[in-house]
């Protein structure tokens, strides 16, 4: 019988983890409910079962061709919405998605909800087998829309959010493009001239012995390192290369790093502005959507992607549950600024917490890129001020080396 991996939480408010075998995904929900446990995830496999032990980082990349990526699931939803606002039937949407689409994967998914929805089934349920795909946001916002029968504006709700998410990510990354790039050539321009023009007066230096200076010595020696030990070096890189990849891997390793992430200056404020903002737009999008507020404050925390913030965030539904108001559950966890809390605090007096949510999530998203901005214009003058301080230093010792030699001559 299928194992499915759950994370949840119990009646008491704290949050478990464990495994349920059961016949379907749904049966499983079922069961956990039946007890009294709340599921906040819910995966196929048992814990560390989702990728063999034996499959490796070129595995995975060969396999990535047959993925779905968010882009994709983002046009999807926008033209979904688009054809069922035109008045098109849901079946007649999909079956025109499927015959547009030309990946391979795309298609079998729109094949897949097409035939659940052709056996009777509401387009929510015939996207559950893909909860690993498409998150229970997803699939909670399609839920809603079904219940209110707005399906068309639910989808379109979901796109915006998609859409906003996709911006904010796009706007970081390509900040920290010129950077990163940076930081490659900067390293690649040490080891060149380490390994390339160093050792071009070692002939020149051979006779000084220990009369040079401790500088020069230095350098030589390093210049030696990188000219016959670049296989050190390579294998060094591999060895980080394995480490990247195998320590996120683990359910450990991930929080350590998130932990490390947070801790850094000026990057950890932006990554808690970052989960705020993805928090609000998630639970201001589910609200919005008639979803209840227990359930998309769930929902919501499980949307943060540091695992460190997510844990802090874990207890705030079963205070909620206990009748307190949300400021109250927000306050303890550390990451909310004061002014995320007074936006709720002012959404929650005032019966509007749906459009103060979302408003928080546009000004989050601002100190966000605001924040990106600020990093990278320290960043980028501090490395080209390292890589020239490392470079001077070279020459300069070379310089008093050729120096030492004249002097000894003359």
């Amino acid at each position: 019988m299928p194992e499915f991996t759950y994370r949840a939480i119990q009646a008491d408010g704290r949050q478990i983890r464990g495994t349920i075998s059961a016949a379907s995904r749904a049966l499983a929900l079922s069961e956990l409910q039946r007890q009294g446990i709340m599921p906040l995830q819910l995966e196929s496999g048992p814990s560390g079962s989702a990728r063999p032990p034996t499959e490796g980082l070129l595995a995975r990349l060969g396999r990535r061709r047959d993925r779905i990526t968010p882009q994709q699931i983002l046009g999807l939803t926008r033209d979904l919405a688009t054809m069922l606002r035109a008045g098109l039937p849901l079946d007649r949407a999909l079956q025109v998605l499927g015959r547009m689409s030309r990946d391979p994967a795309l298609t079998r998914l729109l094949t897949e909800w097409l035939e659940g929805v052709k056996a009777g089934k509401g387009l929510s349920q015939a996207l559950e087998p893909r909860q690993a795909l498409l998150g229970d946001f997803y699939i909670n916002m399609v839920r809603a829309g079904e219940a209110g029968g707005q399906l068309a504006t639910a989808l379109s709700r979901l796109a915006e959010h998609l859409e906003q998410s996709r911006q904010l990510r796009a706007s970081v990354v390509s900040a920290l493009t010129y950077p990163a790039i940076l930081m490659v050539v900067a390293a690649l321009s040490v080891f060149i001239m380490l390994a390339f023009v160093v050792p071009q007066f070692e002939a020149l230096f051979d006779d000084m012995g220990d009369g040079l200076p401790l500088a020069t010595q230095i350098v030589v020696a390093l210049g030696d390192l990188a000219a016959e030990g670049w296989w050190a070096f390579m294998l060094l890189l591999l060895a980080l290369l394995i480490a990247i990849d195998r320590i996120p891997r683990s359910e450990a390793g991930r929080l350590w790093l998130d932990r490390q992430w947070l801790a850094l200056p000026w990057i950890g404020q932006v990554i808690r502005t970052l989960e705020t903002a993805r928090f609000a737009r998630t639970m201001g999008t589910l609200l919005g959507s008639g979803v209840s507020m227990l359930e998309s404050l769930k929902i919501a925390v499980d949307t943060v992607g540091n695992r460190h913030l997510r844990g802090a965030l874990a207890d705030m539904p079963a205070r909620i549950k206990q009748g307190g108001a949300m400021t109250a559950a927000m306050e303890p966890t550390g990451l909310f600024s004061p002014l995320a809390i007074q936006m709720i605090q002012v959404g929650e007096e005032s019966g509007k917490l749906e459009p103060m949510l979302l408003e928080l999530a546009r000004v989050q998203d601002d100190e966000v890129q605001a924040g990106v901005k600020r990093v990278v214009s320290i960043l980028e003058p501090v490395l080209i001020l390292v890589l020239g301080i490392v470079i001077a230093g070279i020459i300069l010792a070379i310089l008093m080396g050729i120096m030492s030699v004249n002097e000894l001559v003359a």
